[in-house]
């Protein structure tokens, strides 16, 4: 029976840093300002990430709020800032425009569900050595779909024949509808657009404390008000889309979704993607900040911390929720040292909400896609990208498909392809990389390869030894019996030697089984030599221990020996 100690899987920062009574008046001081920061810099992130996944910017800063604060309440993290990000962009539409928002409250949930149970599972530190050219692959597929979800606000297209422009959601359709209508570029938008990009790079050169972001909406709002009211350009703004907005923004009601069991078992697919989306940004986002910080984070306790925040958050309309790298460094960078930080920021965050929001129906759609623009670019990772262009084939082939099938057909398929393909590659490493093989002549009596003095004993002509050099899984398993064939000249004594092998599977339980069986028959006596403790456990657990006799497996060749010498006698 399997026990489950809940404090050595959930350990929240806050919560020990209160125990500790290790927070101070400066502490509060130097958090409360990076919190101030943050919530600056999440603003107009929290807006166009809201309605880039086609929701309203209240459910955008709704996220931002109220998962920020369960993410910080509850994380494992000092540090980790969290809300919505541009990664979720893609999966977030996809979804609503097959399933409504319904299917996205449904799909949120179990994705939070399935993040709580990666977090009590403990497969935090597993999750963290997802290879690397699946992560770059679908980052840069994102980016370059949320790049071209921004054209045609960017260039402020329309329909040729008048009316809004209706873009499909494929991404070969939708670049085909765009050259179809490029003749109704919006002027006055590109430049609005092109303007943000350029504060946004030109200021953070000089002036880091504030972010340019937020510099290049309050300017590109001024000047898309003055293009509209003084010489009557039509400039589309955020009011012009969602009206409601300048009669204020009343805090969301929990609401709870009528369940459709067909629509559950259709969403489970894009709810898990969901949630490896969310483990792998946020504890990646968290290593990140260890390494600025110096400061260590609990994996299992962010997951489950963001567990909680996804399960909560679309219940009042908001959208998934992880950990955000750019505004935890924003934190880090600005003074931030402890989970207060996060709180603050969300506090702050819903005084905009509550009192400033009217203000964000000026904002021009033109400078959310700027806005955008440039985060696709900070998430393309290209110099990743070329890099893992020179590595092995079958890397560069996990990296090739996973960015295709990001960009041009589903992030749920291009993950689980990929993982497919990386664990079919991974396991074909391992076979090549672990061997068996007979040693004819002598066999060295130490359990170390290492050993400068090690001493050698040959082997009697009825005493034959096999070594497993690495893991003893499915993928070699069947090596024994080739090896088996090979010899014709029967012995006596057959070792086993295992001091190489760090695990072994039900596998490679059974033809271990199956050469106990054949030597059985044979009338030949097998010998376990170097097991570890790790996979003696694992043989005794499956019966294998009692099957062969425990008087025949050994931790040391030297007693092994001994054993073979005493039957040949």
């Amino acid at each position: 029976m399997i026990k489950l100690n809940l404090t050595d899987v959930f350990q929240p920062k806050l919560f020990k840093i209160i125990k500790q009574r290790a927070y101070s008046k400066e502490l509060f001081i130097q958090d409360f300002i990076a919190g101030i920061i943050i919530g600056i810099v999440a603003i107009p992130l929290a807006i166009a990430f809201g309605i880039a996944s086609g929701v309203s910017p209240q459910q955008g800063l709704i996220t931002a709020i109220i998962g920020g604060f369960l993410v910080s309440f509850l994380g494992g993290s000092h540090v980790q800032i969290g809300g919505p990000t541009g990664a979720f962009i893609v999966i977030i539409a996809g979804i609503i425009a097959e399933f409504g928002f319904t299917g996205l409250i449904i799909a949120t949930v179990l994705a939070g569900i399935m993040l709580i149970l990666m977090g009590l599972l403990k497969l935090g530190d597993v999750i963290k050595f997802m290879p690397f050219p699946i992560i770059v692959g679908f980052t840069s597929g994102i980016a370059v779909t949320i790049f071209s979800t921004q054209i045609k606000d960017f260039f402020g297209l329309t329909a040729v024949g008048g009316g809004e422009l209706s873009v499909p959601s494929e991404f070969l359709s939708k670049w085909a509808v765009y050259f179809e209508n490029l003749s109704t570029i919006n002027p006055w938008a590109t430049l609005l657009a092109v303007l943000t990009i350029v504060i946004i790079i030109v200021w953070q050169k000089f002036i880091k404390k504030i972010p340019g972001s937020i510099v290049a909406i309050i300017v590109c709002t001024l000047i898309g008000m003055l293009l509209k009211n003084q010489f009557g350009l039509d400039i589309e703004t955020i009011g012009s889309k969602y009206p409601e907005l300048s009669g204020g923004s009343p805090l969301p009601k929990p609401v709870t979704p009528n369940i459709d069991m067909h629509a559950v078992r259709l969403l489970i697919s894009p709810a898990f993607t969901i949630a490896m989306l969310c483990a792998i940004e946020s504890l990646l986002s968290a290593m990140v900040a260890d390494g600025a910080t110096g400061k260590k984070h609990h994996s299992n306790t962010e997951l489950i911390g963001q567990g909680v925040a996804n399960l909560v958050v679309p219940f009042f309309g908001g959208i998934p929720v992880t950990g955000a790298i750019a505004r935890t460094m924003t934190n880090i960078n600005n003074g931030g040292k402890t989970p207060v930080s996060g709180i603050v920021h969300a506090v702050f965050l819903l005084l905009i909400y509550l009192f400033l929001m009217p203000l964000a129906a000026y904002i021009p759609f033109a400078c959310l896609a700027g806005i955008l623009v440039v985060v696709a670019y900070n998430m393309s990772e290209w110099r990743n990208f070329k890099a893992l262009l020179k590595n092995p084939f079958t890397d560069v082939i996990v990296l090739l498909v996973t960015f295709f099938l990001t960009v041009i057909f589903d992030l749920t398929i291009a993950i689980e392809i990929g993982l497919l393909i990386a664990a079919i590659s991974f396991i074909k490493r391992v076979m090549e990389t672990s061997q068996i093989k007979v040693i004819e002549t002598e066999v060295a009596r130490t359990e170390n390869p290492e050993d400068s003095d090690i001493e050698y004993t040959k082997l009697n002509k009825n005493l034959e030894v096999y070594e497993i050099d690495g893991p003893f899984f499915f993928g070699i398993a069947n090596k024994f019996d080739e090896i088996n064939y090979e010899i014709k000249q029967k012995p006596k004594v057959r070792i086993i030697r295992m001091r190489k092998v760090p695990f072994i599977d039900s596998t490679g339980i059974k033809n271990l089984g199956n050469l106990c069986n054949r030597s059985k028959k044979e009338k030949i006596q097998v010998i376990l030599s170097g097991v570890t403790p790790e996979v003696y456990a694992t043989l005794e657990k499956s019966g294998f221990v009692d099957k062969l006799g425990r008087e025949f497996i050994f931790d040391h060749i030297t007693k092994a020996m001994d054993k073979a010498n005493e039957l040949l006698k």
